[in-house]
């Protein structure tokens, strides 16, 4: 079974950074797509950078300059690193991953558990 799990979240004071960082494992035959997504409280889940296949890396407005995103593709993880962090950073951080377990089968979405992100004013 596919298990996406992240890791690297916590609390941190305005301005600060974080590093998370997002392991997926299982059965998998490749991985197209790789990135994250948050959860605000009262807010709907909204992407917040991803790897494309094409090694795109498409960001949020609100993050742009502040994060980055990247693949190790050998060790099927993602990382994001996040400086300057503000107080509406904060949410739930969602691993998400489009992959295939087989070359014949279509790619389908698989998500981790949620790491959470606090940074305080």
């Amino acid at each position: 079974q596919v298990q996406l799990v992240e890791s690297g979240g916590g609390l941190v004071q305005a301005g600060g950074s974080l590093r998370l960082s997002c392991a997926a494992s299982g059965s998998i035959f490749s991985i197209d797509v790789m990135g994250w997504y948050r959860q605000a409280p009262g807010k709907q889940r909204e992407m917040v950078a991803v790897v494309t296949s094409g090694d795109r890396t498409p960001y949020a407005d609100s993050v742009k300059g502040r994060f980055t995103i990247s693949r190790d593709n050998a060790k099927n993880t993602v990382y994001l690193q996040m400086n300057s962090l503000k107080p509406e950073d904060t949410a739930v951080y969602y691993c998400n991953a489009v992959l295939r377990v087989k070359s014949t089968t279509p790619a389908i979405n698989y998500w981790g558990q949620g790491t959470q992100v606090t940074v305080s004013s």
